[in-house]
């Protein structure tokens, strides 16, 4: 089923990087026409690719943030291609931008301007730390909204160190946060005719990725010490075990587990004499005597005691584990796609609607894969078309200019 939702939405997309594009696709994901407007020489994904991450000159980080998009390359500074923008936006339902405040107001495509062109629109704004406020101008990335959110500091503590999380969590809940919010405006819209301005930001996801431990922090007695914790402790408002701890051949994690159940599947003594702690007050002890107890244990053996005594726990696995799980390829999260030749791996739509993912129904591999079809569409002819490719107003991919 590759449009099982059908949702009858056109979006026009000013954006790059991660946050308006996971945004976007999202969407695209879900039936809406989503036309990306990018620079004449490709929106930023299309020209880093972190781990020389390329498939043949293809960046993978596109690759991963562009699914069922179309695109249109503009130069946005000429009157023509400016003109052109706003006869999409006069035609759509969204637009969503994730440009740097101000960006796209010294354009003439800011709310108010895009409001009196069509005054239903919805239209969605993410910004890094906001549209306006102290640090309105500063940066906006993932890692720098991982720090000021605290998220640094709440997932390393004590002897372990503060820690960085190892994916762009950040920029990909900005993305569905501005993906949920465009989608509530929909509706809205479609009861009401009435238009919607969004505005998100990456510090705002970054805080609300943790509305649960902040909440809890900031009702806690004695708060000031509270992410203090030793090396397998995984949360500051857990009981332990609740973290990561390291057998003779593997790595896994303990979740919420009761300790007297725990004590009986290692049959262990010193286990058994501190059963009764107060085992979040006591973590790291009780932390240490479960590590020194699991370092003796193979995971085969460790696995077998667990399983047969319900015990809540995971191995953790490598990114090579993860491509060859049964439980992720059941679902259906990896998908092949061949591009230029080459096989490449895309991770899928996380939703499955009447038991069906979407799939992948175009993919724009460069800036402006699709400029001439979306002018047809537009109504200018073919000649007007190759004249405004040719004076660097659209453009179009290397293979088609030359075809």
């Amino acid at each position: 089923m590759n449009n099982p939702l059908g949702i009858g939405m056109k979006v026009v997309s000013f954006c790059h990087y991660l946050q308006g594009p996971a945004c976007c696709q999202y969407l695209a994901d879900m039936g809406a026409d989503v036309i990306k407007i990018e620079p004449l020489q490709g929106a930023f994904e299309r020209h880093w690719s972190g781990g020389n991450s390329w498939v043949t000159d293809v960046s993978a980080f596109s690759l991963a943030v562009n699914r069922n998009k179309r695109s249109i390359a503009l130069d946005l500074k000429s009157p023509e291609g400016l003109e052109l923008a706003r006869q999409l936006i006069a035609e759509a339902d969204v637009v969503v931008e994730n440009y740097r405040p101000g960006v796209l107001e010294r354009l003439g495509l800011g709310y108010e301007a895009v409001r009196e062109l069509n005054p239903a629109i919805i239209y969605a704004s993410a910004s890094g730390l906001g549209a306006t406020g102290p640090a309105a101008s500063r940066p906006g990335q993932d890692l720098l909204m991982q720090a000021r959110s605290g998220l640094v500091a709440a997932t390393g503590g004590g002897e372990r160190g503060q820690r960085v999380v190892g994916a762009a969590v950040v920029d990909q809940h900005g993305g569905s946060l501005l993906a949920m919010g465009v989608l509530g405006a929909y509706v809205r819209r479609l009861q009401t005719g009435q238009g919607t301005r969004i505005e998100s930001s990456l510090f705002s996801a970054a805080i609300d990725l943790q509305v649960e431990a902040l909440t809890k922090y900031y009702a806690a007695p004695g708060r000031e010490t509270l992410l203090e914790r030793g090396p397998n402790v995984g949360s500051w408002y857990h009981d332990a075990p609740y973290g990561l701890y390291h057998l003779k051949d593997a790595a896994i994690v303990l979740s919420m587990n009761d300790a007297r159940k725990l004590a009986a599947a290692l049959d262990n003594a010193d286990l058994q004499a501190i059963e009764s702690i107060d085992r979040y007050r006591e973590r790291d002890r009780y932390a240490m005597v479960m590590a020194n107890v699991l370092s003796g244990y193979f995971f085969a053996e460790l696995s077998a005691r667990f399983d047969e005594h319900a015990i809540w726990y995971e191995r953790v696995q490598s990114y090579e584990d993860l491509r060859t799980d049964p439980q992720a390829n059941h679902n259906g999260v990896f998908e092949d796609a061949v591009v230029n030749g080459k096989t490449v791996t895309l991770v899928t739509h996380p939703l499955r609607y009447d038991g069906a993912a979407p799939g992948v129904r175009t993919m724009p591999l460069y800036a402006g894969s699709d400029s001439e079809d979306i002018m047809t569409e537009l109504g200018l002819p073919a000649g007007r078309q190759a004249e405004l490719i040719e004076r660097g107003v659209v453009g179009v991919p290397r293979t088609s200019a030359a075809a």
